[in-house]
């Protein structure tokens, strides 16, 4: 007579059914991977407070969830845990929005590099005084998104047509800080002279030329 073996019985602790939308801590795997993890989950759950009903509309259940959290884990595999959890600090401070993957690599980078967002910098272009060149200057690809973009563009125009151009330029040139190139300061501009001392034609010459350079005229 042929024997029946018993199959072995399914862990109490394990789902019937389904993937949870949480990674689990205990499962096999490297302790910074299971940081990175812990750190996603951490994000998704500050997003959810936050962004409530964006969150509800972006993940509107389980499988798309569980489906973000590996995505952001393997985007952001570049930042440490408190550099991701930074970067989603950020985005609720600076941003009533949901980010996106490719603004939270933004913000995680940020913390590094010193890059503000891209609202903040435009901001910080069209209020800074002149001469510009002078200006403390947040991160050095403020300055040249604004010159690129023209300061009297800048000052000409609305937020809703001039800020879309300013964040373009702004976007590449952050694009080339986080691959590594070192964006220069802008050269000040010595406005005193010594008393006494008048400039030469060719002085004269040459700082107008460098004030209409600066003025974008």
């Amino acid at each position: 007579m042929a024997s029946h073996k018993t199959p072995p019985a399914r862990p109490t602790n394990a789902p019937a059914t389904g993937q949870s939308a949480t990674y689990s801590q205990t499962q096999t795997g490297s302790p910074e991977l299971n940081e990175m993890k812990r750190a996603i989950n951490e994000v998704f759950a500050l997003f959810k407070l936050n962004y409530h009903n964006q969150f509800s509309a972006a993940f509107p259940d389980t499988e798309t969830l569980h489906h973000a959290k590996r995505l952001w884990l393997e985007a952001l595999a570049a930042f440490s845990p408190q550099e991701i959890m930074a970067g989603a600090k950020r985005a609720i401070l600076q941003s009533e929005y949901l980010p996106t993957v490719h603004k939270m690599l933004t913000l995680c980078a940020a913390g590094e590099n010193g890059l503000p967002d891209a609202r903040a910098a435009y901001r910080e272009a069209c209020n800074a005084p002149s001469p510009r060149a002078n200006y403390n200057w947040s991160h050095p690809a403020v300055y040249h998104a604004g010159r690129e973009t023209g300061w009297f563009f800048l000052a000409s125009n609305s937020e809703s047509i001039a800020y879309p151009v300013f964040a373009e330029h702004y976007r590449k040139l952050c694009a080339r800080v986080l691959e590594g190139e070192k964006l220069p300061v802008p050269e000040q501009l010595q406005l005193e002279e010594k008393p006494g001392k008048p400039l030469s034609k060719e002085e004269n010459a040459k700082k107008l030329a460098e004030l209409r350079a600066e003025l974008d005229i």
